[in-house]
């Protein structure tokens, strides 16, 4: 599917998408710099109850959001700095998915090694008051991905 957002309607989504985030789930947020992907990750956090700055974690690569507040914990991940696929590893992003979800920046950087169940959203327009958002969801999303 697909559709086009300035950032009021990309926040939208975010939030509309926050409403159906269950443990377990990984989203994919990929794009080149500057498309929207941080922007897209602060309204999914602030969906589900964030109220703070949400800083993209492209030099810390995660950054924990804990529940409470939030309604499920949620890993923010920047994958950008990885230069290797094996690096990933060290980061142990599949231990939150017992009882949280996970954002990743960036995924492609992990290389083929990615959840098969992952809802994948990309993000084109970098720079542009309106970007075209694209998404790839797997069954597990079947249902459950908000519409333009």
């Amino acid at each position: 599917m697909a559709g086009t957002y300035d950032e009021a309607a990309l926040r939208d989504f975010g939030a509309r998408l926050s409403a159906v985030l269950r443990p377990g789930d990984v989203i994919a947020l990929s794009g080149e710099l500057g498309a929207g992907k941080t922007t897209l990750a602060r309204a999914i956090l602030c969906g589900l109850g964030h109220a703070g700055e949400v800083p993209s974690p492209t030099f810390t690569l995660v950054q924990v959001y804990a529940c409470p507040p939030l309604r499920l914990p949620v890993w923010h991940a920047d994958l950008y700095r990885l230069n290797h696929p094996d690096e990933a590893d060290g980061l142990a992003l599949d231990e939150v998915l017992a009882d949280g979800a996970l954002l990743i920046e960036w995924p492609e950087r992990m290389g083929a090694d990615f959840w098969p169940d992952a809802l994948w959203l990309r993000l084109e327009g970098a720079g542009q008051a309106v970007r075209r958002l694209t998404w790839e969801a797997p069954p597990a999303w079947k249902g459950r991905c908000p519409s333009a």
